[in-house]
């Protein structure tokens, strides 16, 4: 932790006093050095931030104006979120939407911004809740416990997975109708499996990726988002060719500005609020770097909000 001046901020056209910002996989990554996320130095991690505009030399933003930000690289190229002030590009920039308090739109991130993510592109493949279940991997981190809270207030059927069974009380309340140990997907299975899924929202990737995939019904799509368990594909093209399985990645870093509004327009209608002080808990700055290798080791549930102020 170390005090900076304001001239030592990076060059860009907008200046936020950030209020919150959040602990993220990849933020822990580079908090403790275990991937190199950081791609030079001095780096102020932090993939999101929301505050208040303070000075802008652009005409999207007026001083005043609140604002979010999700990915971008910042926080890998570009200085980030966990301070308390923060200079971006205004094209980073998206507006708070008022049904968010800075502090909920900490709690849903990159995380619940990305589950969002996921949600749209079913739908954009026809997924509807009438063609059958959902699995969502990691059930009880980040991404997958806004999965399983979105999904479930539009009606669909969900199965979350997860490596943590004490944790299934948690992913019921979260919507989920099923809970399923991780150690099902993690083993190599066949190429072609018993058609269970209508659709996926993965986390994981690896075998668990893999074991989905082949699972997945008859022209139903898996979306894949995350690596926590490998960056490796194991498959085979047999759910591809034979079922006509589709398979969407989904980038929330690079996406562009349009979809991420109305990502966030989606999250304002379509994610129960209520469910948000059960997915999130709230920290101080100064409690960051202690707790990001337990984000890593799978010991934090839910969310993490970061307090800068604190």
């Amino acid at each position: 932790m170390k005090q900076l001046d304001d001239s030592q901020l990076p060059r860009a056209n907008v200046t936020v006093r950030v209020s919150h910002s959040t602990l993220n996989y990849k933020d822990a990554l580079a908090i403790t050095g275990r991937a190199p996320i950081a791609r030079s130095f001095p780096m102020v991690p932090g993939i999101d931030l929301v505050g208040v505009v303070e000075e802008s030399g652009s005409p999207m933003y007026q001083p005043g104006d609140a604002v979010l930000l999700n990915g971008w690289g910042v926080g890998e190229r570009h200085w980030g979120g966990l301070a308390q002030r923060a200079r971006v590009d205004a094209d980073w920039l998206v507006p708070l939407p008022t049904a968010f308090s800075a502090r909920d739109a900490m709690a849903v991130g990159t995380a619940g911004y990305t589950a969002m993510l996921c949600v749209m592109a079913l739908e954009r493949h026809g997924v509807t809740p009438d063609r059958g279940e959902i699995v969502v991997t990691g059930a009880a981190g980040g991404v997958g416990s806004f999965a399983v809270a979105i999904l479930a207030r539009l009606g669909y059927q969900v199965a979350g997975v997860t490596g943590r069974m004490g944790e299934a009380p948690y992913i019921m309340e979260l919507g989920a109708s099923t809970v399923l140990d991780r150690a099902e997907f993690t083993a190599p299975g066949r190429p072609l499996q018993k058609e269970r899924w209508a659709g996926a929202v993965d986390v994981v990737g690896s075998h668990t990726l893999a074991n989905v995939c082949a699972a997945t019904r008859y022209r139903g799509v898996v979306t894949a988002c995350g690596l926590a368990g490998g960056m490796d594909l194991p498959a085979s093209v047999a759910p591809f060719i034979l079922r006509g399985v589709t398979l969407a990645g989904i980038d929330s870093v690079m996406c562009p500005r349009e979809e991420r509004i109305a990502a966030w327009n989606r999250l304002a209608t379509d994610l129960d609020l209520g469910k948000i002080p059960h997915i999130a808990r709230e920290i101080g700055l100064s409690e960051v770097i202690a707790t990001a290798p337990a984000l890593l080791d799978g010991r934090v549930r839910g969310r993490v909000i970061v307090n800068v102020d604190s």
